[in-house]
């Protein structure tokens, strides 16, 4: 990740729109700022919420609240509680997202 070309920025996240994105089930709010290249989001997924697609985008994510499971393709699965991350190159591992609980998340991709 080379970071160019956007001045210091503090963000209050709770003035970030909202947008809503429905997963195969349940529902994930994303609240997004793009700093370049850099996407950067605060993310709510209600409990229940189930990702309706396999993604191979890279991630820095980390668990604010709730418990968050990636379901990696080759079928291992983690979990991540609160003050928990992970970390994964673009094209690294195809993974999908499901949060029984619910969870809220810090991704930056």
């Amino acid at each position: 990740m080379h970071m160019t070309d956007f001045p210091f920025t503090a963000t209050d996240w709770s003035i970030v729109e909202r947008t809503e994105h429905p997963g195969e089930t349940g529902t994930a709010f994303w609240r997004t700022k793009q700093f370049g290249t850099i996407r950067v989001r605060m993310v709510e997924y209600t409990p229940g919420y189930k990702a309706d697609h396999w993604c191979s985008k890279g991630h820095i994510l980390l668990c604010l609240g709730g418990e968050l499971k990636t379901e990696l393709q080759d079928g291992r699965i983690i979990t991540l509680t609160p003050g928990m991350s992970y970390q994964l190159a673009d094209d690294a591992e195809p993974h999908r997202s499901f949060a029984p609980l619910g969870a809220t998340l810090f991704i930056v991709d």
